[in-house]
């Protein structure tokens, strides 16, 4: 069974082709990909990669959980099911002008 793992702390100048090389040392890479931002297409220096197997995603943990890579010291650990964001992103609902009744 495929296992996600997050990959944190990653250069700015990383590439998915570069992190998909680096996690093919351990074994069969089903996924590689990079988070970036919306509006800039800059990488946020995080990704996500898929490894085949449980065995493999444990073996790619203890080799690159703290390996430099592009002058960094990755952060390598099992990806956690992301999170329900709310629609309100702002809190409260009033945006600013709260006398407005």
């Amino acid at each position: 069974m495929a296992k996600k793992l997050y990959v944190g702390n990653l250069s700015f100048k990383t590439t998915e082709a570069g992190l998909r090389d680096l996690f093919e040392q351990v074994g069969e890479v089903v996924e590689a990909n990079l988070i970036t931002d919306r509006e800039t297409g800059r990488s946020k220096g995080f990704g996500f990669v898929e490894m085949a197997t449980d065995e493999l995603a444990q073996e790619a943990i203890k080799r690159f959980n703290g390996f430099e890579f592009g002058d960094r010291a990755l952060t390598v650990n099992e990806a956690r099911p992301r999170e329900e964001r709310s629609n309100n992103s702002f809190g409260g609902g009033h945006r600013g002008n709260r006398n407005r009744y």
